[in-house]
C-alpha cells in the first residue's frame, strides 16, 4: 500500500540555434551526470543535469572546421542514432546517410568512423560498452566492437532479404525502397547476453514479431508470434525477467495495452493503457531497478508520460504528467538512480522530476492507493484486504497525481490532484457509516479551483490539509516564468527569499480556502465532492524547492515545510513562513531542528515531555538514514510509522517508534529515548550500521525497558511497515514484495495496550486483548499489585460481566509475579508510585477512593492489623475476593456456581472441602425438591451434584477430592466421588465398607490417619475410650508433634506421666538433652535425667541430680572424675578445672587444666591460694613463652603465604589485560579467545591452595606436572567449558 509521488523537480532549457530546430534524439553520460541531445539542424548539445545549468556544451557536425575541411554533415543529412560510448567517453552519431561519426565532448573532436549502406536507423550499445548494435534501413544488423570491427550482420526482418529491399519489392509485393523501416528499436538484456529488436516492416496485414537475439553469435534465439506492435514501443526489463511491447487494441478493446514477453518468445500478461481509442504509445522505458515502467502515450490534445507499477498481480498506473500541445515529447530513466526521470520536448524544455514512494496509509489507519483515474479507499481497521481490493472505490476524470487526507473529529475531508490541473475534493461520512460503503463505486466531480495557476510543467505538487477547509499545495516554475504571473501576483502573494542554493527556480505555495455550498443536499452515509468552490487563495513565493510538507498535529492551520537542504520553516495560514522558526519555537515546542540532508518522508509527531506537549519531525532520506532533531537513529532504515497508545485518554501522543531495517529487522523504539537519550552508532562489519539508542533510563517509571523485545526479524525479505493501528489494537501490518498484507502484535505494544486498559480500569479490554493475543492472566493482577486488585474485584466482575471469561482468568492465577519474572524486560508495573508512565505521557490518579491503583491504597492495606500482607497470599486473596463477589452480586446462574466452585478448587491450597460441602449441599436440596419438601433454587437452574462434582473433577485431581470426601467422614460422598472419577470398585468399595463397619470415633481416627490428619485422629482415637490409650501413645510416639497435644487432651497424672516420659525419650534420641532431662524432671525420673545432664555436658545440673539421688562421697567422688575426662574430651578445660578444684580437691591438676585453657591469671590466683606460688610461676612462665612461640609462628606462615597468593595472582591479572589489549588492537572478538592459553596458568593456581606449606618452586613444579601428565584432558575440559560458557575471557576481579 504505497503511493508515487513527486518530491522534487527542477527545470533546465537548451537554447536552440535555428527557430524551426526540433530535438530527435538523445544520450545519457551517467559518470558526469550529463544529457546530450541531437537535434534536426545536426547540431548536438549537452547540460549538466545535477547543476540544472543551461546550455554548457554545443557543435554542429553541418559547419566547416577550422582548418577549413569539408563539413562532416551534408545539410541533407539527417541525425537518426545517438548514443555515449562510456569507455571512449565520446558520442557515436549515427545519419540517414550511414555515416558513423565519433564526437568527443572534452575535445570537441569529430571522427568518421564508418558507414553502412542503407542508413542507420537505431544505435544501442550493450550494458558493459563492449558491443554496437547499429541497425540499418536495409534490415541489417550490425554488431561492431569498439575498434570498429564488424563481428556479425544478420537481417532483423527476415521475411525480406537484402535482395528484396534492394530491388525495391518485398515479399508481400509493396515497394521496399517506398516504404522503409520508419522506426527501429533495440533493447539488451541487463546482463547483456541477448537483445531484442522490434521495428521491421510486418507482413502484409501489418503484424510484426519480437525478435530475441544472442549477443555472441547474432543468431536469433526466439521470437514471437505475429503480432500488431504500435510503433517500435519496447523495452526489456533490466532484470531479464520479460520484455514490454505496446500493442493496438484499439479493435478489441478500443484502448493500446501493453503485453509482456519472456525471452523465448511467449507472451506472458499485459495490461490495457488508460485512454480513448487515439491513444498511441509511443515509447517504453524500465527504470534501473525494474520496478516502474514509463509508458509515453500521445493523445490528440496532449502527450502524457505515465508511470506504472506491479503489485500483487495487477498493474497500477501511480502517476501521469500531461503536456499539452502536439509537440514531440521525450522521455529516460537516469540509469544509476531508479526514481530519477527526465523527460524533455523537442523545443528544448527539459524537466527532471525525483520520485519516492509514500505510505498509503494515513490518519486513522485509512489506506488510499492511486490507481489510474481510482482512488482505492480501505479503512484498515474494519477490512484489512491488500490492493487491488478495496472497501469502496472513488473514480475520477482524469487519473490521479496526489492525495491528501484528514480526519478530524468527524468531518474527514480527501483532496485530489488530478492529471489535468483540476482539483476534486471528496468529504467522508462519519466512518460508523462506513460499512454501508463497501463494495461500492463512486464518481466524482471535478473542482474549478478559481485562480488556481495552470502552466507547462506546473503540477501542485505536496497537497497537505491545514484544516477541513483549508489545503495547501506547491508549484514549481522557472525564475523567467514567474513574470507569467505579474497581473495575478500583484494582488495576492508574498515573497519569502529562502535561497537553497542552486538555480533551480522557485517555489509557489498555494493556500486555498474551500467551502462547499450543497451541505445540506448531502445524504447521511454517502460520500459528496460536488459543491466545492475556492473561496480564497493566497500564493507565497519562495526561491527554493520544496522536498516536503507535513501539517502540524498540535495546532490547526500550520505546516512544516522542508527546504531542498533539509532545513525546516513553519507555515501559519494566511501569515505566510515564519523565516526563523528555531528560535520562534524555542520557548514553546522547542527541537524544531532541519536534516542532516534532505528527507522526501517527513512526519512530525505530538510527543510529551515532562508533562508538556511538543512536536518531534522525523524525516527519512534516500539512503535510508532515519533523522530527528538533527541526530541519526538508524542508517539502514527502510520504512517507519508511529504508535499511540493513549488513545481516548486524553489528547492522543505517540509513544513509540516502529521502523524497520535492510537487516528485515522491525524495531519498536520508545520515543522518549529518542527524545532524551543519547544516539550513537555502532560499527558492524564494512561501514556504520543501524544505530543504538542510550542505555540510561529516563528515571525509575519508565514503562518500557530496553531488552530483547525491542527487535523482531521480519518473516519475508523486503517486507515494509505501511501503518499502524494505535490504541488497544496495537497492530503493526507489513506489506511483503508480492504484495500480500501481514499484521503483527509486537509483545511490547499489546503490553503496553494492556497496561493502559488496567490504568483506565477497562478490564474488558485488558481481558480481550490478553485472550486475544495469549499473555499471561496474572498480568491483570500483577501490573497494579494484587492488593490493589483486591480492592477493584467488584469492578473486575461487573465489567467483565462474562463467568466464562471470570473462569480462564481464575485458572490462570499463580504466585508468581510475572511483572519480575516473564515480563521483567518489557513492562514496568504500575504499583510503585501513584502514577504511570505510558512511553512519553503520564497518566495520574483521579481519586483518592479506595478502589484506585496506587500507593497510597497499597499502604493502607498493609497497615497492622490487615490479614492480607504475605506476597504469597495473592492467589487465596484474590480468588476469596472474587468469590465474595460472585456470591454477593452476580445473580444465580449454573455459570455462577461452577465459577464458584473454579475458585474454590484453583485456590492455594485447594479448598475442596468447601467445594465438597457446597456439592453436598446442592445434593441434599436436590434430594428434598424430588420429595417436594422443599422448593430448591439450585434444581430450578438446572444444575445438577453430578454436573457441579464432575466440573470440580476436572479441574483437581481425582485422588485429592476423593480424600477431600473421606475428609468430611462422609462414605456416601466419598463413594459418589469414587464413581465419578473412574475409580475401580474393588479398590474403594471393601474400604468404604471396612470404614462402615467401624465405631464412629475409630472410623473417623482411620480417615485421618489415611490423610496423615494426626492432630484431628488423635482426637478422634481418644474419644473412643481408656481402651484405645495404647494406641494414642504409640500414634504421639510416631508423630512427635502430638506429645503437647496428648497433654491438653488427658487429664489423669498417671496417664500424662507416661506421655512425659515417651517425650523425654524422644527427646533423649534426638539428643536433645536439655529438655529431655526436664521431662524426665517432671515424672521424678531423675536417674534418667541425670543420664541426659550428663549426656548432654551439664555438669552442673548433673551434679545437682546426684544430690537429689542422695548419692554417697564415693559416687559424688566419682561422678566427678568421670566428668573431668568429659570435660577435658569436649574441649573444656576450664570447666573441668572447677570441677577437679571442688570436687575431687586436686589443685595440681587444676592449675594444668587451667593452663590448657591458657587462664594464666586463674592459674596464678589457685596457685597462691594453695601456697603454691613459686611453683605456679614457673609453670604459667613456660606455658605462656610456649604459646607465644607458637601463635608468632602461625602468625609469620601466614604472612608468607599472603604474599605468595598475591604476588601469583598480579602476575595472572596482568597477563590477561595484556591479552585483552592484544586481541582488541587486531580486531578479534573476546569470544574467539582460545582458553588453552590459559591452561598452564589454571594448573599452576590449582597446585596452590590456603594449606599449601611447600615452597614456590614446589608448587610450580606440582603444577607443571600435573599440566603434562594431564594435558589432554585439560584441553577436553576447556573446549566444554567453553561451549557451555561462550568461550569469553572472565574479567579480573
Amino acid at each position: 500500500m504505497k503511493n508515487l509521488k513527486v518530491f522534487s523537480e527542477s527545470r533546465a532549457a537548451v537554447n536552440l540555434q535555428a527557430e524551426s530546430e526540433e530535438l530527435l534524439v538523445s544520450a545519457l553520460d551517467v559518470e558526469q551526470n550529463r544529457i546530450f541531445f541531437a537535434s534536426s539542424a545536426n547540431i548536438i548539445y549537452g547540460i549538466n543535469l545535477s547543476a540544472s545549468q543551461e546550455m554548457q556544451w554545443t557543435i554542429n557536425l553541418c559547419l566547416q572546421s577550422e582548418l577549413g575541411l569539408p563539413p562532416i554533415l551534408e545539410a541533407e543529412d539527417r541525425i537518426t542514432g545517438l548514443d555515449y560510448l562510456i569507455e571512449q567517453e565520446a558520442l557515436i552519431v549515427g545519419t540517414s546517410t550511414g555515416d558513423l561519426v565519433l564526437v568527443v565532448p572534452t575535445s570537441n573532436t569529430v571522427d568518421v568512423v564508418g558507414k553502412v549502406e542503407g542508413g542507420v536507423k537505431t544505435i544501442a550499445s550493450s550494458p558493459d560498452g563492449a558491443l554496437l548494435i547499429v541497425a540499418t534501413g536495409f534490415g541489417q544488423l550490425l554488431a561492431m566492437t569498439q575498434d570498429w570491427d564488424v563481428l556479425y550482420e544478420v537481417s532483423y526482418d527476415l521475411d525480406n532479404n537484402l535482395e528484396t529491399f534492394m530491388s525495391g519489392t518485398r515479399a508481400d509485393g509493396i515497394s521496399g525502397l517506398s516504404s522503409p523501416f520508419s522506426q527501429v528499436r533495440v533493447s539488451w538484456r541487463g546482463d547483456g547476453k541477448y537483445f531484442a529488436t522490434l521495428g521491421c516492416s510486418g507482413n502484409s496485414e501489418g503484424l510484426q514479431r519480437l525478435r530475441i537475439w544472442e549477443r555472441e553469435s547474432g543468431t536469433l534465439h526466439s521470437s514471437s508470434e505475429p503480432k500488431d506492435f504500435m510503433e517500435a514501443a519496447m523495452d526489456w526489463m533490466p532484470s531479464g525477467a520479460k520484455v514490454a511491447a505496446a500493442c493496438n487494441t484499439s479493435k478489441t478493446k478500443n484502448c493500446a495495452s501493453v503485453a509482456f514477453f519472456e525471452r523465448n518468445g511467449l507472451e506472458r500478461g499485459s495490461f490495457d493503457i488508460y485512454g480513448t481509442t487515439e491513444a498511441k504509445i509511443e515509447m517504453l522505458k524500465w527504470n534501473c531497478n525494474s520496478e516502474l515502467l514509463a509508458a509515453l502515450v500521445r493523445y490528440d490534445e496532449w502527450s502524457s508520460i505515465q508511470i506504472w507499477s506491479f503489485s500483487n498481480y495487477h498493474w497500477y498506473l501511480k502517476q501521469e504528467w500531461r503536456y499539452l500541445g502536439k509537440n514531440k515529447l521525450m522521455f529516460a530513466w537516469d540509469p544509476e538512480r531508479p526514481m530519477r526521470a527526465i523527460c524533455w520536448t523537442a523545443y528544448g524544455l527539459v524537466h527532471l522530476l525525483t520520485l519516492c514512494w509514500s505510505s498509503a496509509v494515513y490518519d486513522a489507519s485509512i489506506a488510499i492507493v492511486i490507481d489510474g483515474v481510482n482512488v482505492l479507499v480501505t479503512p484498515l481497521s474494519l477490512s484489512l484486504v491488500p490492493p487491488p481490493m478495496s472497501h469502496f472505490n472513488i473514480m475520477f476524470q482524469s487519473a490521479v497525481q496526489s492525495v491528501a487526507f484528514t480526519s478530524r473529529g468527524l468531518e474527514s475531508h480527501l483532496a485530489v490532484g488530478l492529471s489535468d490541473g483540476n482539483l476534486s475534493i471528496v468529504k467522508f461520512p462519519n466512518m460508523n457509516m462506513w460499512d454501508q460503503l463497501e463494495g461500492t463505486v463512486y464518481e466524482t466531480v471535478n473542482v474549478d479551483p478559481g485562480s488556481l495557476i495552470k502552466i507547462e510543467f506546473g503540477d501542485l505538487r505536496h497537497l497537505t490539509w491545514l484544516d477541513p477547509y483549508v489545503i495547501l499545495g506547491v508549484m514549481h516554475c522557472d525564475g523567467d516564468q514567474t513574470s507569467l504571473y505579474s497581473d495575478f501576483i500583484s494582488n495576492n502573494w508574498r515573497k519569502c527569499p529562502l535561497m537553497s542554493g542552486g538555480n533551480n527556480g522557485v517555489s509557489i505555495l498555494v493556500e486555498m480556502e474551500l467551502v462547499c455550498n450543497n451541505v445540506e443536499e448531502v445524504e447521511p452515509g454517502c460520500l459528496s465532492s460536488s459543491g466545492w468552490v475556492v473561496k480564497s487563495s493566497m500564493h507565497t513565493v519562495i526561491e527554493s524547492s520544496v522536498v516536503a510538507i507535513a501539517a502540524n498535529p498540535m495546532t490547526r492551520c500550520e505546516a512544516f515545510i522542508q527546504l531542498g537542504n533539509g532545513d525546516i520553516v513553519s507555515y501559519m495560514s494566511k501569515e505566510g513562513i515564519n523565516i526563523a522558526p528555531a528560535e520562534l519555537y524555542k520557548e514553546k515546542r522547542s527541537n524544531l531542528k532541519g536534516f542532516l540532508s534532505y528527507c522526501p518522508w517527513m512526519y512530525p509527531i505530538p510527543v510529551y515531555d515532562y508533562g508538556k506537549l511538543k512536536v518531534l519531525i522525523f524525516g527519512l532520506d534516500e539512503d535510508g538514514r532515519l533523522q530527528v532533531n538533527g541526530q541519526v537513529i538508524c542508517s539502514t532504515c527502510t520504512s517507519f510509522s508511529f504508535y499511540a497508545s493513549a488513545a481516548g485518554k486524553v489528547q492522543e501522543v505517540v509513544t513509540h517508534l516502529i521502523y524497520t531495517t535492510r537487516q528485515d529487522l522491525l524495531i519498536v523504539a520508545n520515543i522518549d529515548e529518542i527524545f532524551h537519550g543519547d544516539v550513537h552508532y555502532e560499527s558492524m562489519g564494512n561501514g556504520q550500521s543501524p544505530v543504538g539508542f542510550g542505555n540510561k533510563l529516563q528515571g525509575e517509571n519508565k514503562l518500557i525497558r530496553e531488552g530483547n523485545h525491542d527487535e523482531l526479524k521480519v518473516w519475508e525479505r523486503g517486507a515494509k511497515l505501511i501503518g499502524i493501528i494505535n490504541g488497544d489494537e496495537a497492530a503493526v501490518i507489513l506489506q511483503t514484495v508480492r504484495g500480500n498484507l501481514e499484521v503483527i502484535y509486537p509483545r511490547k505494544l499489546v503490553l503496553l495496550a494492556i497496561a493502559g486498559a488496567l490504568v483506565d480500569k477497562r478490564f474488558k479490554d485488558a481481558v480481550s486483548l490478553v485472550r486475544q493475543h495469549r499473555i499471561n492472566y496474572n498480568i491483570i493482577v500483577d501490573y497494579c499489585g494484587w492488593q490493589s486488585f483486591v480492592e477493584a474485584a467488584s469492578e473486575f466482575v461487573r465489567k467483565i460481566n462474562n463467568l466464562s471469561h471470570i473462569t480462564e482468568f481464575v485458572c490462570a492465577l499463580k504466585h508468581e509475579n510475572v511483572m519480575e519474572t516473564l515480563y521483567k524486560d518489557i513492562l514496568l508495573p504500575n504499583h510503585q508510585d501513584n502514577k504511570i508512565e505510558c512511553g512519553s505521557q503520564i497518566f495520574l490518579s483521579n481519586t483518592d477512593s479506595p478502589l484506585e491503583f496506587g500507593n497510597q491504597t497499597i499502604i493502607k492495606r498493609l497497615e497492622p492489623g490487615n490479614e492480607i500482607v504475605s506476597k504469597n497470599c495473592k492467589v487465596r486473596a484474590v480468588l476469596e475476593a472474587v468469590r465474595k463477589v460472585l456470591e454477593e452480586e452476580v445473580s444465580k446462574s449454573p455459570a455462577r456456581e461452577l465459577c464458584i466452585l473454579t475458585t474454590l478448587a484453583c485456590n492455594d491450597p485447594p479448598e475442596l472441602e468447601e467445594a465438597l460441602k457446597r456439592i453436598k449441599k446442592w445434593r441434599e436440596t436436590e434430594i428434598a425438591s424430588t420429595m417436594n419438601e422443599v422448593d430448591g433454587g439450585l434444581h430450578k437452574l438446572n444444575l445438577s451434584a453430578e454436573e457441579a462434582l464432575k466440573h470440580l473433577l476436572w479441574l483437581s485431581e481425582p485422588d485429592a477430592v476423593f480424600h477431600a470426601a473421606l475428609g468430611l467422614y462422609d462414605l456416601h460422598l466419598a463413594a459418589i466421588v469414587a464413581l465419578n472419577s473412574q475409580r475401580d470398585p474393588k479398590e474403594f468399595l471393601p474400604f468404604l465398607q471396612e470404614l462402615e463397619n467401624m465405631p464412629s470415633p475409630v472410623m473417623c481416627y482411620t480417615i485421618d490417619c489415611k490423610l496423615c490428619r494426626y492432630e484431628s485422629a488423635l482426637k478422634n482415637i481418644a474419644a473412643a475410650g481408656d481402651a484405645y490409650f495404647e494406641e494414642c501413645l504409640q500414634l504421639m510416639k510416631s508423630n512427635p508433634k502430638l506429645f503437647a497435644l496428648g497433654l491438653d487432651i488427658f487429664k489423669d497424672v498417671g496417664k500424662r506421666a507416661v506421655i512425659l516420659e515417651a517425650w523425654g525419650d524422644h527427646l533423649f534420641s534426638e539428643e536433645r538433652f536439655e529438655e529431655a532431662a526436664m521431662a524426665y524432671c517432671s515424672t521424678c525420673s531423675f536417674q534418667k535425667a541425670l543420664g541426659s545432664f550428663r549426656a548432654g555436658g551439664l555438669w552442673k545440673e548433673a551434679l545437682t541430680m546426684a544430690g537429689m539421688l542422695r548419692l554417697t562421697t564415693d559416687e559424688v567422688s566419682s561422678l566427678a572424675n568421670d566428668l573431668c575426662e568429659e570435660l577435658q574430651a569436649l574441649g573444656k578445660p576450664a570447666e573441668a578445672a572447677k570441677i577437679a578444684l571442688g570436687y575431687c580437691k586436686d589443685v595440681q591438676g587444676a592449675i594444668n587444666l587451667l593452663l590448657t585453657a591458657r587462664e594464666w591469671l586463674e592459674a596464678l590466683r589457685i596457685g597462691f591460694l594453695y601456697d603454691m606460688g613459686e611453683l605456679v610461676k614457673s609453670q604459667v612462665k613456660l606455658a605462656a613463652i610456649e604459646c607465644a612461640n607458637l601463635l608468632i609462628l602461625e602468625y609469620e606462615e601466614g604472612i608468607e603465604k599472603v604474599g605468595k597468593y598475591l604476588a601469583r595472582y598480579l602476575a595472572v591479572r596482568q597477563r590477561r589485560l595484556l591479552l585483552a589489549a592484544k586481541l582488541e588492537m587486531e580486531g578479534k572478538a573476546k569470544e574467539d579467545v582460545d582458553d588453552d592459553t590459559f591452561s598452564e596458568t589454571s594448573s599452576n593456581i590449582s597446585g596452590m591452595s590456603a594449606y599449601t606449606l611447600g615452597n614456590s618452586k614446589a608448587s610450580n613444579a606440582s603444577g607443571n606436572l600435573s599440566t603434562s601428565s594431564t594435558g589432554s584432558h585439560v584441553r577436553t575440559r576447556i573446549r566444554t567449558r567453553r561451549k557451555v560458557h561462550g568461550g569469553k575471557i572472565r574479567a579480573g576481579r
